[in-house]
């Protein structure tokens, strides 16, 4: 076999696009290490009807005993931080070169590759939800062969697969009379279903958004369903290949690695991975709904607010101009016609009661109108929202 080459990557190499790339003129086969990368974890749960066996591996040629046996063995492989152990762990399967590199240069686009004789490739994208919003997001790899399960998990710390050893540990179900094809059904079943806490946090946090866009519209509310839009997107971009490679899986014709029996199980699945595909595209309609609603909802409170302003503004023009016209203060005595008024004994109470008439007058026209009406509307909803 071929020894792949393996250089650490730079810091600031990131994937495009949310997958990654190689650089131009890149030997086939090159390994990319990130140098944040934690160190591999070698788990092996080697079963049968009767027994099970967990214990951590310190090399990978450890499972090589096990690997030829009837029963099947499950090899956890946590973490990419170690050149020596991956370039192992491909000479013990027999993989090629550029399978190695699609386990190691994350992430990669979920799929399915049936073009070798002993194994099977899937690559599957994992989700798991965050206490602080949002989810964290990492690729599983699977290696089918006839007895064995080979996945490799970014980093030991977020893992979906619990329920699984659970169910090894004390042989809850069918997992342990069945084969290690239904073994790899299982966790990619676990990691579709994953999706499904992801989605119903989502489901709240936008309904906590379309309160907020009516009631209280803000420039971090916009900000809010940019980032839902966006989350989203990766979500959708996560399960689309996703529910594609699972097809691929239910149309193989390689029965020595997946039976018929397990093919049922993956239809099952299947659909469950069109059911999130679903939510997601309603999500993002709702997300653009969202954003319809806050311009609306922005455009509506400039109109109130101009309505208001053009309100007070009808209301205090006459006044200005009454006061405007009894402050010229012309010489009454020079002519008769220079504004007599100011001579008047009640002159000024009765400027003053003109000026509360005409206010007056225009806020009752105003109401007759019907111009007040949205005001006690929005003052209403924002005191129901508050209570």
């Amino acid at each position: 076999m071929t020894k792949s080459r393996i250089r650490a990557a730079k810091p600031d190499t990131q994937p495009h696009f949310g997958y990654f790339y190689d650089k131009p003129g890149s030997l086939p086969g090159t390994l990319n290490i990130g140098v944040d990368a934690q160190p591999p974890v070698i788990v092996l749960i080697d079963y049968n009807e009767a027994d099970v066996t967990r214990k951590t591996l310190a090399t990978p040629e450890e499972c090589l005993p096990y690997l030829d046996t009837e029963s099947v063995s499950w090899v956890d492989v946590q973490g990419l931080g170690s050149e020596d152990i991956l370039q192992r762990l491909g000479q013990v399967f027999n993989l090629h070169p550029l399978v190695l590199e699609d386990i190691v240069n994350v992430p990669q686009r979920p799929k399915v590759e049936d073009d070798y004789e002993d194994h099977l490739v899937i690559i599957a994208r994992m989700v798991i939800p965050k206490e602080s919003g949002g989810f964290h997001s990492e690729q599983v790899s699977f290696i089918l062969g006839k007895h064995y399960l080979l996945t490799v998990q970014e980093e030991p710390e977020h893992d979906c697969f619990e329920q699984v050893r659970q169910r090894i540990r004390y042989n809850k179900g069918s997992i342990r009379k069945l084969g290690a094809d239904y073994l790899a059904y299982t966790l990619i079943d676990s990691i579709i279903d994953g999706f499904f806490p992801v989605l119903e946090a989502y489901g709240e946090q936008m309904e906590d958004l379309e309160d907020e866009v009516i009631t209280k519209p803000t420039r971090q509310t916009l900000n809010k369903i940019y980032r839902v839009r966006r989350e989203l997107l990766n979500l959708r971009r996560a399960i689309w290949p996703q529910r594609d490679a699972i097809a691929m899986l239910i149309r193989d014709d390689n029965d020595s690695l997946i039976s018929d029996r397990v093919q049922v199980y993956l239809r099952d699945c299947y659909d469950h991975a069109v059911q999130i595909l679903d939510m997601v595209e309603t999500y993002r309609e709702l997300t653009s709904g969202l954003m319809d609603v806050y311009l609306s909802a922005v455009s509506n409170k400039m109109n109130e607010i101009m309505k208001l302003l053009t309100v007070v503004s009808s209301i205090f023009i006459p006044l200005t101009f009454i006061a405007g016209v009894y402050g010229m203060n012309f010489n009454t005595e020079k002519s008769p016609w220079n504004m007599p008024e100011l001579n008047w004994y009640w002159g000024y109470p009765l400027c003053l009661a003109a000026m509360v008439a005409t206010a007056a007058g225009l806020i009752y026209f105003f109401w007759r109108r019907g111009w007040f009406e949205n005001f006690s509307d929005v003052k209403d909803r924002t005191s129901r929202k508050r209570g």
